[in-house]
């Protein structure tokens, strides 16, 4: 019977396809009375090692097809498995009440959860809960003996229906069988919608019905352009589906060309499209996609998915890697950026109450100098292979700013008087903080360069997180306050003689992109899945007949949904 389910518009596209229900396998325990310890508790080890080799081929897998960055979330879930205050609790269980292993995990998960329960606001220990409860279902999944799901594991074409796809199931998506997602929950700004895009994957969230209405092995047709799931569709509506299916296809096939254009509008307006780089094994992502430079080269990886500090010669090898490969073209690393939601395994960090407005990024590399000195020491040595550029994250005052840059200016200094071979730097800032973007024109006579970061600067100014359900709908990239700011430090920098980049997830946005071009924005760093649609879309466009639009739209309109109507009538033919 024919039926259309509505939800939100995720990722663009048309996929038509079997239903493949992600469901939850039956992980019901209950107590039993052990009385031989040491078995139970050797039980519980080997099914520790099991886990802990599982989740390492997940990421060792995920890190390979999509990138260090989307692997985050398994390294996280590694340091659970290791932490001793947690594996050590499940052990007392058993020993102290005789418990078996699989019921000592709920238990603990039970305290975990009550414990977290009154801090529902905040969304680094949130998403510490996720993490420990899929460890948990994966741990007891291997005490029971049941297989989960594993979407890396589908071998035929599907489209996924679930509740709701959570991280770290979605980065483990094989993308050459799932065809499409179908959600309950969910919204556009969250992590699997912005995975699915980056995947170029069709998906329809939010649609509150799906996992009631479809069942195993459904046809349906999911339109993640308009937000519509059709069940049942008839024979010429599944040709017409397949057939834009096909175009697609052939579309992907039109951008390759593309790959070793520059990038110039129709009125001869030329920019740079960058792409953003989690590590170093992104590289020949980055390199075939035809971006211009790396926008945005994240450092964490070279301290999350470690066990010790890296060493100054351990990171140098890296950025020098990084920078020969890409040479000419230019790669602007950012210093180290932990804290909110990203925590150090081998150096706890003191809890706080608000994570993502406490000691993270800049102010962690101010506080710890020693470590701070050790990276720049290496990306100023890496530099003699290539154009660097280096650039401080989350910074709010310039007190922060002179200070990072005079303890850059000191170890250069060092260097120099030991004759170390060393290459032009240029140094910059991550404008993310409003403050920053408010006093754009007093941070832009310091730095060579600014890059805007709009996923931190949308949730500080909205003071939404776009991963919280509750608020996603005020996690606003169109809002006009934002575009005000983006616009004040765009017209800052260039007041100042300085270029500005966007590394956010807004800058391959093909509703902001007009506005952005029009503004003036030189550079534009993206997924390097999303550079050469952008780069065609670019070519359609005319950057002078923009700037009258985009100030236009910053001047008069007064929610997100009228900036988009501007948008759409200003520019129809090119974001149809």
């Amino acid at each position: 019977m024919k039926a259309m389910l509505r939800g939100i518009a995720a990722s663009d596209g048309v996929a038509c396809g079997r239903v493949y229900r992600l469901d939850e396998p039956d992980l019901h325990v209950s107590q039993q009375t052990i009385t031989d310890l040491d078995y139970e508790l050797n039980r519980f080890h080997q099914a520790l090692a099991a886990t802990v080799s599982e989740i390492e081929t997940i990421k060792t897998r995920v890190n390979k097809n999509l990138g260090a960055d989307r692997a985050q979330v398994f390294i996280a879930q590694m340091a659970m498995l290791k932490d001793q205050d947690l594996v050590g609790n499940i052990e007392q269980r058993i020993r102290d009440q005789h418990v078996n292993a699989e019921f000592a995990v709920a238990l603990v998960s039970t305290t975990v959860r009550d414990e977290l329960a009154e801090l529902a606001d905040n969304p680094y220990l949130q998403d510490r809960l996720t993490n420990w409860q899929q460890v948990a279902k994966r741990l007891t999944a291997h005490l029971l003996g049941v297989t989960l799901p594993d979407l890396a594991l589908v071998k035929t074409p599907v489209i996924v229906v679930t509740h709701d796809l959570i991280a770290s199931e979605a980065v483990a998506t094989n993308p050459q069988q799932v065809l499409g997602f179908v959600t309950d929950a969910g919204g556009r700004t969250s992590h699997s919608s912005i995975l699915a895009r980056s995947l170029n994957i069709p998906a329809v969230v939010g649609t509150q019905a799906a996992t009631h209405e479809l069942t195993n092995g459904d046809l349906i047709i999911v339109n993640g352009t308009q937000g519509n799931v059709m069940v049942g569709p008839t024979a010429d509506e599944i040709a017409v589906a397949r057939r834009t299916m096909a175009q697609r296809v052939k579309n992907q096939q039109r951008l390759e060309k593309l790959t070793h254009y520059e990038t110039v509008s129709k009125d001869g307006v030329g920019v740079t499209l960058a792409a953003n780089m989690g590590a170093v094994t992104d590289l020949p992502r980055v390199t075939a996609s035809g971006a211009e430079g790396v926008g945005l080269l994240r450092t964490e990886f070279l301290y999350l998915d470690a066990q010790h500090l890296p060493t100054e010669d351990e990171q140098f090898a890296i950025y020098r890697q990084v920078l020969t490969e890409l040479s000419p073209r230019p790669v602007v690393i950012r210093t180290l950026d932990v804290g909110g939601d990203k925590d150090l395994p081998y150096r706890p960090m003191q809890n706080e109450a608000n994570p993502f407005m406490g000691a993270r990024a800049i102010r962690q590399s101010l506080a710890h100098q020693q470590v701070f000195r050790s990276q720049l020491r290496a990306l100023i040595r890496a530099s003699a292979f290539g154009d660097l550029k280096i650039m401080f994250p989350m910074i709010a005052t310039l007190d922060e700013l002179r200070q990072a840059k005079a303890i850059y200016d000191d170890e250069r200094s060092k260097l120099t008087a030991k004759r170390v071979p060393m290459g032009k730097i240029a140094v910059g800032m991550m404008v993310e903080v409003p403050a920053a973007a408010l006093l754009a024109d007093r941070f832009a006579n310091e730095v060579d360069f600014m890059s805007i970061g709009t996923n931190d600067l949308i949730g500080y100014t909205l003071a939404a997180d776009r991963t919280n359900q509750n608020v996603a709908y005020l996690y606003q990239p169109y809002h006009p306050a934002i575009l005000r700011l983006i616009k004040h430090v765009i017209t800052a920098g260039h007041a100042a003689g300085i270029p500005v980049a966007m590394c956010g997830e807004m800058a391959g946005d093909p509703i902001a992109l007009p506005l952005l071009l029009g503004m003036g924005l030189d550079e534009f760093s993206m997924a390097p899945g999303s550079i050469l649609k952008t780069r065609q879309l670019i070519s359609q466009l005319d950057a002078h007949e923009l700037t009258s639009l985009a100030e236009t739209t910053v001047n008069s309109a007064s929610t997100s949904q009228e900036v988009v109507t501007m948008v759409q009538a200003a520019v129809p033919d090119v974001l149809k």
